[in-house]
């Protein structure tokens, strides 16, 4: 598989959106009764939304959209099911198109981001370690802040 941006894009959109149902299947399922996995579900969903997160903000310096394009990604991954119609959208309009521009042998990057993401591109393997660590160590101070509702 050719890991496009494209392709990363559309993987943690519909991932995103699939953690959603889950969520939401969740909360339905304790309040008629029938079981209380609320917690699992929301975990693995807070796990995956902070993932998307991030390969919204890669994906948006690799295209280099516009500040409204990057906001709207991000935005829109906190209304269920939204990643997916947006992922359609930015397809349609080819803002996903193309390889990786700043990977080895592609445009010299300028600026301190596209110097991140140039390393990131060097060392896949590496950078993807350091960035679920940091989705990690977030992931557990925001479950240490407790739930987003206080649960009765």
């Amino acid at each position: 598989m050719n890991l496009t941006p494209r392709t990363l894009f559309s993987i943690f959109a519909t991932a995103e959106a699939i953690t959603w149902a889950g969520l939401i299947a969740a909360i339905i399922s304790r309040a008629t009764g029938v079981a209380d996995f609320v917690s699992t579900a929301g975990s693995l969903h807070g796990f995956v939304f902070l993932s998307y997160v991030a390969v919204t903000l890669f994906v948006w310096v690799n295209q280099q959209w516009k500040t409204s394009v990057g906001i709207t990604g991000i935005l829109l991954s906190v209304i269920p099911f939204a990643t997916v119609p947006y992922e359609i959208y930015l397809k349609k309009r080819g803002l996903l198109t193309g390889g990786w521009r700043l990977a080895p042998g592609g445009e010299t990057p300028r600026g301190f981001i596209e110097k991140v993401q140039a390393w990131v591109l060097r060392k896949p393997l590496l950078a993807t370690a350091v960035l679920l660590g940091v989705i990690v160590v977030v992931y557990v101070a925001l479950l240490l802040m407790g739930p987003p509702v206080p649960q009765n």
